[in-house]
């Protein structure tokens, strides 16, 4: 019997790989997403997670602080507002530890929402990753494009969650 070679995973595969088990560490049951920032030679930079500000109380805790949310389609979709988004987290904490993240790629579950969108444009990054799709990513999308950073989506499907 013919054994079959080991195929290292690619780069996107490892760093994609790393979002479920770093998710867990996520304090709101709606995505337990998480997010990996990456430089130019293929080193860590930062991860994040969803989760609300130190000190602050979880929605695993306490419960979620929802809003509704209407699109400018009148398509009504709802956020907690309680946690910070992984990609956001990542990006703050290399704010926090002074590290350098222009041109780095961001991989994340999901394709970022409009807020951590304009935060990726803002600090330079110039790839996004993302596992899924987002219910509500149609101005991420077109932001992104116009800010010239890549978008690899690996599955065009919607990623689902609680409440969404």
């Amino acid at each position: 019997m013919e054994e079959k070679k080991y195929i290292r995973p690619t780069w996107d595969e490892y760093f994609l790989n790393l979002l479920e088990p770093l998710g867990r560490r996520g304090t709101c049951d709606r995505g337990r997403s998480a997010a990996v920032i990456v430089g130019s030679s293929n080193t860590i930079l930062a991860t994040g997670y969803v989760g609300a500000p130190p000190g602050q109380p979880h929605c695993d805790e306490v419960g979620h602080m929802m809003r509704t949310v209407i699109d400018e389609k009148g398509n009504e979709s709802q956020h907690c507002v309680r946690t910070l988004h992984a990609e956001e987290n990542a990006i703050l904490q290399c704010a926090k530890d002074g590290i350098k993240i222009e041109d780095a790629t961001i991989y994340c579950k999901m394709v970022p929402c409009y807020n951590c969108a304009m935060r990726i444009v803002r600090v330079g990054i110039k790839k996004v990753v993302a596992q899924k799709r987002y219910h509500a990513d149609e101005s991420s999308l077109n932001l992104l494009k116009d800010a010239g950073v890549e978008l690899v989506v690996i599955d065009d499907t919607v990623e689902e969650y609680k409440q969404q």
